[in-house]
């Protein structure tokens, strides 16, 4: 019976050992891994930031779908200008009052064109999976695209999300509702990640600056 009470003793003790153990590392290795994965999403969120902000550029509006950006991407050119002030001789002025005078002007001149994938990803061909959110098994990012109305203007905008709960669907289902809840000057509030907005003129994301530049 002795021995009996011993090896339940230490099963207790190992039992008690493992959920101390859980209670204290478990946290710290949760918010490693957390990190590491917010990190990846901001870096791609942040290319397709910069894609859309191309996209209104050049073509005026954002765009909802991930297929058609990628097409953008391999076809659309930033044009390349230089911008200088002139001085022209005012003919109409001359003829009626028989006096030169100047007028200043600003000429637009076209120097080149540049293509949107070589000015945004270099030679990297890291957009192709773009809409891929890392660290899952190919779940996309969450992306809408449209127009709100400010004092009777239409103006474009955009949003990108990517749910926490896709993002660390295999972590500590507990951690994840507290994650989710978090309210902190250096987390992520709420259950997604997000850059832009539907709802106000906004392109930043709301992650700080400890996860990426904003």
């Amino acid at each position: 019976m002795k021995i009996v009470i011993q090896i339940v003793l230490w099963v207790v003790i190992g039992v008690l050992g493992y959920f101390v153990y859980q209670s204290v590392y478990g946290p710290v290795e949760f918010n490693k891994i957390r990190d590491k994965r917010y990190i990846d999403v901001v870096e791609k969120m942040k290319d397709i930031r910069d894609l859309q902000l191309a996209h209104r550029n050049i073509e005026g509006n954002y765009e909802d779908s991930f297929d058609d950006l990628l097409k953008f991407v391999d076809t659309a050119q930033f044009v390349i200008t230089q911008r200088r002030d002139t001085t022209f001789l005012d003919e109409e002025y001359r003829k009626i009052y028989g006096v030169d005078k100047y007028k200043e002007d600003v000429v637009i001149d076209t120097l080149s064109f540049a293509s949107v994938k070589d000015s945004i990803f270099g030679s990297s061909d890291r957009y192709k999976d773009i809409m891929y959110i890392p660290h899952t098994d190919k779940k996309k990012f969450e992306m809408d695209a449209g127009y709100i109305e400010e004092n009777g203007n239409k103006i474009p905008v955009f949003e990108v999300k990517a749910p926490k709960d896709v993002i660390l669907a295999d972590q500590d289902k507990d951690l994840l509702v507290q994650e989710k809840q978090i309210k902190s000057v250096d987390g992520v509030d709420g259950a997604y990640i997000q850059v832009g907005s539907m709802k106000q003129v906004n392109t930043n994301g709301n992650w700080p600056k400890n996860f990426g530049d904003n």
